[in-house]
């Protein structure tokens, strides 16, 4: 008789590889999901929800990042200061003009999980307006993402 049983990763037992994401001409919410799905670890075969196993992903060129539609003006991103009246809008197109690396991450944090996990999993993105990145020596590979 055979005995099956479903594999379970453990902490710290997965390897975790680095990916190079260009972000040029991209899509920013279909790019937001792909990245979420390779931090999440949904893209390997050993995926557990419950453990981190996903890899580390390096986002290149993110101020050249795209939004469809008048999005550019409508989309506002929400912050507020916790004082009567401090609620505080900024528009897509001034949000990237000062950080375009806070466009992206934004959009791959609403995809993560809303909890510890997500929380050390968002750590795992690094996002850089140019295409300079200071991770070299982890030799990280291009990820082969689906064409928008």
């Amino acid at each position: 008789m055979m005995n099956k049983s479903t594999f379970m990763a453990k902490r710290g037992e997965l390897p975790r590889n680095w990916h190079v994401v260009d972000a040029e001409g991209r899509t920013l919410g279909r790019l937001a999901t792909q990245v979420a799905r390779v931090l999440l670890g949904k893209h390997k075969a050993t995926f557990t929800p419950h453990v981190e196993s996903g890899d580390f992903v390096v986002v290149i060129n993110a101020a050249k990042v795209q939004l469809t539609g008048k999005k550019w003006t409508d989309k506002l991103y929400r912050r507020h200061t916790q004082y009567p009246g401090g609620l505080i809008e900024t528009p897509a197109r001034d949000l990237m003009a000062k950080s375009p690396a806070k466009v992206i991450e934004h959009a791959v944090r609403g995809m993560l999980p809303k909890t510890k996990i997500g929380d050390r999993l968002i750590r795992k993105m690094k996002v850089y307006a140019g295409d300079k990145h200071p991770h070299r020596a982890q030799k990280p590979g291009a990820f082969p993402l689906k064409l928008d």
